[in-house]
């Protein structure tokens, strides 16, 4: 054996209750696992290195269903704002906005569109862009830094955005027939090439110009290889109920799996209202959906300052948009659609802008306006186009009860959402899962131990269709967390986004240290995870 964890608390990621053994590891794999008590005559197995993990608990290590690393993960190879969590797989691609497939136009256009999200600045922020396809992209995960590999392991979504941006452009209008049988083969191409689903951001252009008739067709293709929808969904705000019954609706059509990205009811016309989100969601797995979620536990969303602007502003692209913000008179009806109408960008809802907070910016030069609320439209008009489009925002529209509602649900899963970049990130990206686990478990009570990490575990790599991952089982994958379920918490804050967790002395990926007695080690263990090509 090359491991044993003698004595851990066994959280084992079912919900079961905890139990106490000795796990030992061999090859990368939970190799043998002996419960206290077991019968006379099992002998407890031994190895080359014995960890003592009396009073700390070992469990499956936890996904971020909805990660924002596609770049972070290539640029950094320390990655411990997720490592140091006990994240030991992410999910990438998300919001229907990424870097894969893509044609020269396509890359240009999606870097400057999400740079706010990645920090992808003029020079590519270290990145070598020698990718094009799906499979190039994962496979450059997996001979990043030097071929050594990268930090966590790494699952990978078709952003139907960047698809429809390929296809189509930035007209907001239907695809032609030749342009949805092309979205088609870009979907399969990405599907077979190793993805494990599709992503939408549907308040984010080009993605949200598409009618659902188009993503349905879309669904069926992602259907056929086994994998799931992941819709960041036309409103989180005024009509969000209708938003998410038409996700639900329209997987259903498709006869696709639905995983609902960031689920929450956010701004003043939702509080309150998360048991209504729930009953719809009741009623559809009732019916034989097959329906999961993600959130995070805290009230702020994170978004970029452009996207909260009305889609027709950004027809034709990042150029288009800056024109229109430099024009006087279109300047003027964007306020208005903003500040009178209620944007698409901002969910329908009247932006309130004292609950925005600018959190990064792309150009040092505006370094000061990090941390300050935008008072007015002049301040943000000229914030973007000072910053070309990359400030990032915090918009404080959350609500407690909704999160508490949701996370307690037998479909919910964990997703960061993570934005890595910027001066003042959300805390979330550093604190997410010891948030879970430290506050709503230990502090809280809203979850039990157990509950929580199966919601960071077995649920999603049931979503995700491993086989032999998110559970503490002997033959699985050595992915594991060992943490003191006494003193676990984020150190993050909104003060001091970066801070690291405390209470997480070790983190094993496939089978390697990459926490090792509360620090990171140089280990490069993960992978880019593939599903298998087969039609499923």
């Amino acid at each position: 054996m090359d491991l044993v964890f003698q004595d851990a608390e066994v959280v084992d990621g079912s919900g079961a209750p905890s139990y106490r053994a000795d796990v030992a590891i061999a090859g990368g794999r939970i190799a043998a696992i002996v419960k206290e008590g077991a019968a006379a005559g099992c002998l407890r197995p031994t190895a080359r290195r014995v960890i003592d993990a009396e009073g700390l608990a070992l469990s499956p290590g936890f996904v971020d269903m909805h990660a924002h690393s596609d770049l972070a993960l290539l640029r950094d190879p320390d990655h411990s704002a997720k490592a140091a969590q006990g994240v030991t797989l992410e999910v990438l691609g998300q919001d229907g906005l990424s870097y894969a497939p893509v044609d020269d136009r396509t890359l240009d256009e999606v870097r400057r569109t999400i740079a706010g999200w990645n920090g992808d600045g003029p020079e590519g922020a270290g990145v070598d862009f020698d990718w094009r396809t799906v499979g190039e992209y994962l496979d450059r995960l997996d001979r990043a830094h030097g071929g050594r590999g990268i930090a966590v392991n790494a699952a990978y979504l078709v952003p139907q955005g960047t698809v429809r941006m390929y296809a189509v452009g930035w007209e907001d209008r239907p695809a032609t027939g030749a342009e949805l049988d092309r979205m088609r083969r870009l979907v399969a191409e990405g599907m077979e090439q190793g993805a494990v689903g599709m992503s939408s951001g549907l308040t984010y252009t080009p993605g949200m110009y598409a009618p659902d008739a188009e993503l349905t067709e879309l669904c069926r293709v992602v259907a056929r290889y086994g994998g799931y929808y992941c819709p960041h969904h036309r409103s989180y705000g005024a009509g969000a109920l209708r938003a998410y019954e038409e996700m639900v609706r329209l997987a259903a059509d498709a006869g696709c799996a639905l995983h609902l990205a960031h689920a929450t009811m956010n701004f003043g016309v939702n509080e309150g209202r998360a048991p209504e989100l729930l009953a719809l969601l009741d009623a559809a797995l009732a019916g034989g959906a097959d329906i999961s979620l993600d959130s995070y536990p805290y009230t702020p969303g994170c978004t970029t300052l452009a996207a909260v602007l009305p889609s027709w502003a950004h027809e034709g692209g990042p150029e288009a948009l800056l024109a229109r913000l430099r024009d006087a008179g279109t300047a003027e009806r964007i306020r208005h659609d903003l500040e009178v109408t209620g944007s698409d960008g901002c969910h329908g809802v009247p932006v309130e802008w004292e609950t925005i907070e600018i959190s990064g910016v792309t150009d040092p030069a505006l370094s000061d306006a990090v941390g300050l609320r935008v008072p007015d439209w002049a301040t943000a008009r000229r914030l973007l186009l000072a910053d070309r489009l990359g400030p990032t925002i915090l918009q404080h529209v959350g609500h407690e009860s909704n999160v508490r509602a949701i996370m307690r649900h037998r479909v919910h899963t964990a997703g960061s959402d993570g934005i890595l970049h910027g001066a003042k990130p959300h805390p979330r990206a550093y604190g997410t899962f010891p948030e879970y686990l430290g506050r709503y478990v230990r502090e809280e009570g809203v979850l039990t131990l157990e509950e929580c990490v199966a919601h960071l575990t077995s649920r999603p790599a049931a979503r995700l269709r491993l086989p032999d991952r998110g559970l503490v089982r002997e033959g699985y994958v050595a992915d594991l967390v060992l943490f003191d379920p006494a003193t676990v918490a984020s150190g993050a804050t909104y003060e001091r986004p970066r801070a690291l967790p405390v209470g997480i002395p070790y983190v094993l990926v496939n089978g390697r240290f990459v926490i090792e007695e509360g620090r990171r080690t140089d280990a490069l263990a993960g992978r880019a995870l593939r599903r298998a090509p087969a039609l499923g």
